[in-house]
């Protein structure tokens, strides 16, 4: 089952939310985009391969960071930890998106070449084959 798929068989707002999904742009963004809306408030998103996939990262970029409601709390690797609690004033957004930005050197670190390349270069792994977003759903 794709993500968009997904959608009717969750029922309601979502506590805390785990997007692992194709790492091409449209995709990527589409999960942020339409799964993202039902996090609820407090909630938090979790996003796979941020800053380490051009694809997501972009969509992240698009999306989140000057988005206003989610907050970026940190990143431990690929793996990024966004809350839903993000304040409304317009500090608070410039600070966020400033910290998003940040992770931008790792971004440009991970994307170099090192050593011998795997498949075909600037090809996705998943770009042959149809991919379907793995999402973990927990309510409180």
């Amino acid at each position: 089952m794709f993500s968009d798929d997904a959608h009717a068989e969750v029922a309601g707002e979502i506590g805390v939310l785990y997007v692992d999904g194709a790492h091409r742009y449209a995709p990527a963004r589409a999960d942020i985009v339409s799964w993202g809306a039902r996090v609820e408030d407090g909630g938090t998103l979790l996003i796979h391969d941020s800053f380490s996939s051009i694809g997501v990262t972009l969509a992240i970029l698009r999306e989140l960071l000057l988005g206003s409601k989610f907050r970026y709390v940190g990143r431990s690797r690929s793996m990024t930890i966004y809350r839903a609690d993000l304040a409304s004033g317009l500090l608070d957004r410039v600070k966020n998106a400033a910290r998003q930005l940040a992770q931008l050197p790792w971004f440009l670190k991970e994307r170099r070449p090192q050593g011998v390349p795997v498949g075909r270069p600037g090809q996705d792994h998943d770009q042959t084959r149809p991919y379907r977003s793995r999402m973990a759903v927990l309510r409180h």
